[in-house]
């Protein structure tokens, strides 16, 4: 295993990276089209399609998690240090904002916004804890059945979770707080952002406990 520099390292990085595409894409999609569904579109396929490539290629340097529900699973089941999660999240996190602020300069926009766009309400929180749990059990049913494509099942239910879902899919509480601070197409308003975050974790969490009893080795 990787010294934990280089893998927080790989974890900011990636984390900046996918954010910059979310927000980027929006922005670039809501410039190209007044037609919603096709601005929702646009920021769809680059989003999928960045998560097979970073995954693909930091995966094996810290996990490529990009996601504080799912680092927090992995440390429930004790395969990552809990020190070392702590310090995941905060990479995250920092590297979402990183993100953010990235995505604002490429579009000469002002780099320190807050979000204006209201997402709230029980159909938000359900699809989030919806979204997350999808995510969850992707990944732990990929590690255990076929870990050779957690790049390409985690980018395509992200594509589809796009659709499927009324929140549009953040699943992700790094992403969540990164995208609070674009007033873009892609942001949430600052104040709907805990109430995400719960729902993100509740969702990771009823995942993980399906999937240790669903996954579990078959009994002699």
């Amino acid at each position: 295993m990787l010294d934990l520099k280089r893998r927080l390292a790989a974890e900011a990085l990636g984390t900046a990276i996918l954010v910059a595409t979310v927000v980027g894409s929006g922005i670039m999609a809501d410039r190209l089209s007044d037609d919603i569904a096709v601005s929702l579109l646009g920021n769809t396929i680059p989003t999928g399609a960045i998560l097979v490539v970073l995954i693909s290629i930091l995966g094996p340097i810290s996990g490529a998690h990009f996601n504080p529900a799912v680092t927090m699973v992995f440390a429930m089941r004790r395969e990552i240090d809990p020190s070392a999660a702590a310090f995941y999240v905060l990479a995250q996190v920092a590297g979402g904002i990183a993100g953010t602020f990235i995505a604002h300069a490429m579009f000469d926009l002002s780099i320190f916004q807050m979000s204006e766009t209201v997402r709230t309400g029980s159909g938000q929180w359900i699809a989030e804890a919806v979204a997350t749990f999808g995510l969850v059990f992707t990944i732990l049913a990929g590690l255990r059945f076929r870990s050779d494509t957690i790049p390409w099942l985690v980018g395509l239910y992200i594509t589809a979770a796009y659709w499927f879902t009324a929140s549009t899919s953040f699943a992700n509480p790094a992403v969540a707080i990164a995208r609070a601070l674009s007033n873009t197409f892609a942001g949430i308003r600052p104040v709907d952002v805990p109430v995400f975050v719960v729902a993100e974790t509740v969702g990771a969490l009823i995942a993980a406990v399906l999937a240790a009893w669903l996954l579990a080795e078959r009994d002699n």
